[in-house]
């Protein structure tokens, strides 16, 4: 599936994420002015490591005047300056890189948090293996800039301006020649930048597709293997990773053909220009072999900042292009619904109105047209229909997945909106036809981290919903092993587990999908019984596949279409003979 955020950076774009990456460094202040320091000795001993070398060539070599005390100085300072680069090089990029870590982790809760606060929308139109990407590949692309691309840009910056310093000193016509570099280099920036930013936001955008097959893949593998889609899986799968591998092979031939050729290219030139230079100059004067020595090494130490910035820029182009990923998740104004808050709103007895409530999920087609009900206090209110009917349409609205513009919702009088998310999850209990269990234990699953719920209050739980008979007899009983989605536990005790984990909390409301719909007869049949007791004195609205379940509800609606076609209990319905009456006779065998 192609990522819907392709499209290529601007310059003024790339700047503005490469301002916003820079704001994270703002908490760690006192560390970079460390690590800068640091790094201002480092290059500074790369600087006069080759002065020294130049006083050693000029004042004892090439006047063979060895005198022992100067040389050792000379010797034993430069063993000191090596040893201290050597030193304060690991405490600088162990500053740096530590800083860079921190900021990623912040960068990733910033992005994980900003996932649970978006709405249902969101996760309907963007594949999950796309949003996993951007919190793990991308963020790791930001991570290797803050690591290696900022402390090298530094390194360079401070590098090149103590190398320009010395080269004045040694020859400041040459020094003067040689600053025509600067602007080659900035070219050579710019075109590479232009160039890059489309290699590299193809090469993210193919990733995140190739995290998304492998997704789709592995929580889809039961039906995979059932269907025998092995092969078709496997062949998307090679035509996904082929154009990744071109993407890359793209990017690789621009990066060796644009970077390192010409660097090189443009150090020999300058080499042999002040090879020249000082050859021209010998002829009217003296030139010592000491400057020649030291003003080509510091050439080479110009060039190998610059050099290892170029190497880095690809780096560079591929953490802005995943910055601009992450941030635009970050930024993401498809949010959860908000609630209008009021003050002393409690859900105390449960009574649930909808009026003339329309809903769209896409802004252009209805899938609730007009629904207009009461669920009084204690009351079972049922929905029935064929499949897209609006019944879990209704259901996402209650529960506040998805916001509604049209029409009101209201609990105990007060609107939906008004009451804060926290009294909605603890008053409104739902339980799926395919409930999701979390990696950990039975425990950790009814409790849900709740921790003012003991124990003991997970036991009762579990005894009320008559789960606690099979979690006794597995092993460790409720401190069991659950693996991702409950794999090795069945239907039926997945469903039983999401009873106990709705009645932990004891809601005044009671959500259920058809949450019989997964456990065998003999199970369904004890726990009827568990069910009552779960309705008795709760306000509950119940998606029924199987009409015989819903038979003593105090209010069945049918939908149809989006609409309410019929409503009525039971018997009122049956009397109608209408859609309800006809699907209650193709589920008991019968024939009109």
């Amino acid at each position: 599936m192609q990522d819907s955020n392709r499209k290529s950076m601007s310059a003024s774009e790339q700047l503005g994420v490469f301002i916003r990456l820079l704001r994270y460094l703002k908490p760690h202040k006192l560390s970079i002015t460390i690590a800068l320091v640091l790094l201002v000795i480092t290059i500074t001993g790369g600087i006069v490591s080759p002065l020294l070398i130049q006083s050693f060539i000029d004042n004892h070599l090439v006047t063979l005047d060895f005198e022992r005390t100067s040389v050792v100085r000379l010797l034993i300072a430069y063993i000191i300056v090596q040893i201290t680069i050597v030193i304060i090089s690991y405490f600088q990029s162990l500053r740096f890189q530590r800083i860079a870590l921190q900021i990623i982790q912040q960068i990733r809760v910033d992005a994980f948090t900003k996932i649970h606060g978006l709405g249902m929308r969101y996760f309907d139109k963007t594949p999950a293996g796309s949003i996993v990407s951007r919190v793990t590949n991308d963020t790791e692309a930001i991570k290797e800039m803050f690591v290696s691309v900022i402390v090298t840009f530094l390194q360079a910056i401070f590098g090149i301006v103590g190398v320009y310093i010395a080269l004045f000193s040694l020859d400041a016509t040459l020094a003067f020649y040689s600053m025509a570099l600067l602007p080659l280099f900035l070219l050579l920036v710019a075109v590479y930048r232009y160039y890059s930013a489309d290699f590299y936001q193809d090469i993210r955008e193919r990733l995140s597709q190739l995290n998304g097959k492998i997704s789709e893949s592995l929580s889809g593998m039961g039906m995979v293997q059932a269907f025998r889609q092995e092969q078709r899986f496997a062949d998307e799968f090679k035509s996904i990773n082929d154009g990744h591998y071109r993407a890359g092979l793209r990017n690789i031939r621009f990066d060796s053909a644009l970077l390192g050729p010409f660097i090189d290219i443009m150090y020999a030139a300058v080499v042999v220009f002040a090879l020249a230079y000082f050859g021209f100059t010998s002829l009217s004067s003296a030139v010592d072999v000491g400057v020649i020595y030291a003003f080509t090494t510091l050439l080479r130490r110009l060039f190998q900042p610059i050099q290892q910035v170029m190497n880095r820029l690809s780096i560079f182009q591929q953490a802005l292009v995943s910055a601009s990923r992450v941030f635009t998740l970050i930024d993401e104004p498809d949010m959860e619904p908000v609630q209008l808050l009021e003050k002393d709103t409690k859900i105390t007895d449960g009574t649930i109105v909808f009026e003339d409530v329309t809903f769209s999920y896409d802004g252009k087609t209805d899938v609730l047209k007009d629904i207009s009900f009461t669920a009084n206090a204690g009351e079972t209110v049922a929905l029935v229909g064929h499949t897209g009917s609006g019944k879990s349409s209704i259901i996402n609205l209650l529960m506040r997945f998805y916001e509604y513009e049209h029409g009101s919702i209201t609990i105990d009088g007060r609107s939906l909106k008004s009451y804060p998310m926290e009294e909605l999850r603890n008053k409104v209990g739902l339980v799926l036809q395919d409930p999701f269990m979390f990696y950990g234990d039975i425990e950790s699953n009814i409790r849900m981290h709740n921790e003012s719920m003991t124990l003991e209050d997970v036991k009762a739980a579990s005894e009320f919903v008559q789960a606690n008979k099979f979690i006794e007899q597995l092993e460790g009983e409720y401190a069991h092993k659950v693996m991702e989605r409950g794999a090795t536990l069945s239907s039926g005790q997945r469903q039983l587990i999401a009873f106990a984990r709705t009645m932990a909390v004891d809601p005044k409301v009671l959500v259920l999908d058809e949450a019989t719909a997964n456990i065998d007869t003999e199970t369904e049949i004890a726990i009827q019984a568990s069910l009552q007791k779960m309705r008795k004195g709760r306000t509950t609205i119940a998606i029924a596949h199987r009409l015989s379940t819903i038979q003593d509800a105090e209010l069945i609606l049918v939908l149809h279409k989006g609409e309410i076609a019929e409503r009525g209990t039971h018997q009122q319905l049956l009397q109608l003979k209408g859609l309800y009456y006809k699907m209650y006779q193709l589920q008991n065998g019968q024939t009109a």
